[in-house]
């Protein structure tokens, strides 16, 4: 007698161990639990009001995420920064995503290139910080590649992407303050769908690549190692979006 099929099962609420896991990576991605910080689980449990065992649990899924180091007992660290990591990072998106830059500004649509456009004036606002522009900022990198991009790249990008994510939340965060830091996300991000237009795949694959080795210098010198940012390249003046509409 056939098993009849119970069919598409609803979705069950997210498990304590999970909502302690999302917590955790978010209070450590965004810099409340610093880097090097010590603590103990029944610290995290009593912060959390939560028993020891969804923190025991969480604990281990960061530390595979490499965002925390568990010790004997009951014990963990917060994972110190490491500017190799980070400078890994880049170089492993400096070989993989100007490739696809190349190909990608053959397919993107005009209609999603002026989105995109739209998405680069908003990190001009100086009201909003690091933390509140990464996911748009995550969303537009990954739109500029989109069309280019298989299942694995994409899958491959989100591990980078998601490895660099405190680095570029604490470093471009500590950048906040400065107002021509937002004038300048803006430039950088607007800049490159400048280029997409152009529908060069070689001048986009540069495009992409002297972003990534800036932004990977900024974040160096803005954690700490000293590391003196090489001079802006000087660039042309960009087009409003009113000019740009009525001259094409």
């Amino acid at each position: 007698m056939a098993i009849p099929s119970t069919g598409v099962r609803p979705i069950e609420t997210r498990s304590v161990a999970e909502q302690v896991t999302a917590e955790l990576r978010r209070s450590i991605l965004c810099g409340d639990l610093e880097p090097g910080r010590e603590f103990s689980l029944r610290e995290i449990a009593g912060m959390l009001n939560v028993s020891f065992i969804p923190v025991r649990e969480a604990l281990k899924n960061l530390e595979t995420e490499g965002l925390v180091i568990t010790r004997p007992g009951r014990s963990a660290l917060v994972a110190p920064l490491d500017l190799a990591d980070l400078q890994a990072i880049y170089r492993l998106r400096r070989t993989i995503e100007p490739e696809i830059a190349g190909r990608a500004c053959l397919l993107l649509p005009d209609a999603e290139l002026d989105r995109l456009d739209a998405m680069a004036a908003g990190f001009g606002d100086e009201r909003l910080g690091m933390d509140a522009i990464y996911d748009a900022h995550h969303e537009f990198h990954l739109a500029l590649l989109a069309p280019a991009a298989s299942a694995w790249d994409v899958r491959l990008l989100g591990t980078l992407w998601r490895a660099a994510e405190r680095y570029i939340r604490i470093g471009f965060g500590a950048l906040d303050p400065d107002p021509g830091e937002h004038h300048r996300r803006e430039e950088a991000h607007g800049s490159l769908v400048d280029v997409f237009r152009r529908r060069d795949p070689e001048a986009a694959a540069v495009a992409v690549r002297e972003h990534l080795e800036r932004n990977e210098q900024l974040a160096l010198r803005a954690l700490g190692d000293g590391t003196e940012t090489p001079p802006q390249k000087p660039s042309t003046p960009r087009k409003s979006r009113a000019r740009r509409t009525s001259q094409d």
